[in-house]
């Protein structure tokens, strides 16, 4: 097995965050489920962009998010996602390579758009989030780089990608490239429509072997499983995952390795802002710890830090230091 020069790899969506707030009315006006997410043509984009109230634009997408946080905790990561010619694509890219993310993949032509996703946000933090995939959906398999895949310790997959072909076929090719390298690959599953959609592949997935960590929440997990409750969803995991890790909001997160449980409470925040991202910090976090070699428990308390950081404020990406927020909690 080669030396390994990055902690992290990720494969995601590169999507470009717009947040605003937004109350119960607009979004009945405009025919949204609150607390939903759902995908978007160009033409909706364009519409329901028009009507909110003034925005943050700030870099997103699952996985990006993931490892701009772990950077932030010293990790040493690299992204693999597609934006275009544009200036959201600029954005991003810059975003990414200014926190020394490397992020090599060529933008395609402006004909599509960098994707991005609307995020409204209501009084209690929680969004509701209509998301345009854009350019990120014709990420071609060429675009992964098999030396770059086995050089990193993880390679981490967003589920949100899993939907189109192209960017899924690229994503398949590069856990065949991470197995044959050694290296570990983690799963977000990111959201119950994904698993609904594609319950076939990701439980081929999980019995083939193909996935080490598997990061999700209680709902994702019951729908993954059919299991009747969050305990036997755990249960019937770790029968088949090395390590399945789990959030639950304001109960805390666990993780499950075998026979053993683990489990910490979730950090408290004097208020909480906006959601985005929650899940995204706490996957940084305990990946972070994860490649350090620190015990599940720490893990778990890392990614429960990163999230209540990013939940104090608008949008996914953290704005205090999360290295000595860990090094103050956890030494």
């Amino acid at each position: 097995m080669t030396d390994t020069t990055l902690d992290i790899i990720a494969i995601g969506n590169a999507l470009v965050d717009v947040l605003s707030p937004a109350g119960d009315d607009f979004l009945a006006s405009q025919g949204l489920t609150k607390g939903a997410m759902q995908l978007i043509d160009a033409d909706r984009a364009t519409s329901l962009y028009s009507h909110m109230g003034p925005g943050k634009e700030i870099s997103g997408g699952s996985a990006g998010n993931t490892v701009a946080g772990a950077a932030m905790m010293g990790a040493r990561c690299a992204f693999i996602g597609q934006v275009a010619k544009d200036q959201l694509g600029e954005v991003f890219v810059h975003d990414l390579q200014s926190q020394g993310i490397d992020f090599t993949v060529a933008p395609r032509d402006a004909d599509i758009p960098t994707g991005r996703c609307l995020i409204l946000v209501g009084e209690c933090g929680e969004r509701t989030m209509n998301t345009y995939l854009g350019a990120a959906q014709f990420l071609p398999a060429s675009a992964v780089d098999e030396a770059q895949v086995a050089s990193a310790k993880v390679l981490l997959l967003e589920g949100y990608l899993w939907d189109p072909a192209e960017p899924r076929a690229a994503m398949q090719a590069a856990i065949k490239m991470a197995r044959k390298a050694g290296r570990q690959v983690a799963l977000g599953v990111s959201a119950v429509f994904c698993i609904m959609n594609h319950l076939a592949d990701f439980t081929a997935l999980v019995d083939q072997g193909d996935i080490d960590i598997l990061f999700a929440n209680e709902e994702e997990l019951l729908a993954l499983t059919g299991a009747a409750d969050f305990d036997a969803a755990m249960d019937a995991l770790a029968a088949k995952l090395p390590l399945v890790v789990a959030t639950r909001g304001k109960d805390g997160a666990w993780a499950a390795s075998g026979t053993q449980r683990f489990h910490v409470p979730a950090e408290p925040v004097d208020r909480v802002v906006d959601t985005t991202g929650a899940g995204d910090l706490f996957s940084a976090g305990y990946l972070v710890g994860h490649v350090q070699g620190r015990p599940v428990e720490d893990c778990l308390r890392m990614g429960a830090i990163a999230a209540a950081e990013v939940i104090s404020h608008y949008g996914a990406r953290p704005e205090q230091d999360l290295k000595a927020l860990i090094a103050a909690k956890l030494g």
